[in-house]
């Protein structure tokens, strides 16, 4: 579209426009490191909220009883969880958080599979 001279880009080069800045942004996180350390904070680690899976549309008789969101402080993981993440490996970020989980005792089953996870930092 152009307008006395000046050009804007089209909606979907807008998007691709964002994609390539968030993914050179993670990609810079990363490598330079800031990203893991910000997270494991000095070995004090990071609050995470855990939200449980949706069960909206599990039939009644299958859901899980009540399930409410969890809060717990998550330390020394962090630079192998940004590493997997970098590397797109999901089987490590699946060995991670059953790591993560299993302070969760009894809901740990619970948990295995959830909607979303919150850092606080």
């Amino acid at each position: 579209m152009r307008s006395k001279g000046k050009v804007s880009p089209t909606a979907a080069n807008r998007d691709k426009i964002d994609s390539a800045y968030w993914g050179r942004r993670r990609e810079n996180l990363i490598r330079s490191g800031r990203l893991a350390r910000h997270l494991d904070n000095g070995g004090r680690g990071q609050r995470m909220e855990i939200y449980p899976v949706d069960q909206a549309h599990v039939p009644e008789a299958r859901r899980r009883s009540t399930l409410s969101q969890r809060t717990l402080t998550v330390r020394y993981i962090w630079g192998d969880l940004v590493d997997a993440w970098a590397k797109k490996d999901a089987d490590t970020i699946d060995e991670i958080w059953d790591d993560v989980i299993t302070d969760l005792d009894s809901d740990y089953g619970a948990h295995a599979y959830v909607s979303s996870v919150g850092i606080n930092g």
